[in-house]
């Protein structure tokens, strides 16, 4: 029994990643100023040169080297191992974070740099009275 491996096809590669990142066709082809069509043609392209890559890269905002080592199984990997969901409740979307508490660390925060706002003016107000006294 043999195994058959995948090509490393850079056109879905860079696709997906267009896709994940939320861009259509139209708009990378755009910012790479060319057409759509050949934009299409790239995606299906099983080798792009170097330079073009470099350029695609750029515009999704990822690294040449992440659109070579991209993998779909991977990002599923990374999905399922961070994101987990309790099913016992009804509801429940995962979500990691306390609202409440990060409401309350951001009522602590905004209340320090008032605090520091007002020393500030404080400090101000005694140097300008030293100022008048001199005078």
């Amino acid at each position: 029994m043999t195994t058959a491996t995948k090509p490393n096809h850079i056109g879905r590669k860079i696709a997906r990643i267009r896709e994940l990142r939320g861009m259509k066709q139209e708009t990378l082809a755009e910012e790479l100023g060319i057409s759509q069509q050949s934009v299409s043609h790239l995606e299906q392209s099983e080798t792009l040169d170097d330079e073009r890559i470099e350029k695609i890269a750029k515009v999704l905002g990822v690294s040449k080297e992440a659109i070579g080592n991209f993998s779909e199984e991977a990002i599923l990997n990374i999905i399922g191992n961070t994101y987990t969901v309790d099913n016992s409740s009804a509801v429940n979307y995962g979500c990691t974070i306390n609202p409440l508490e990060k409401l309350l660390e951001s009522y602590e925060e905004n209340k320090k740099l008032y605090e520091r706002l007002v020393q500030a003016e404080k400090d101000k107000v005694l140097y300008l009275e030293e100022l008048l006294k001199k005078k």
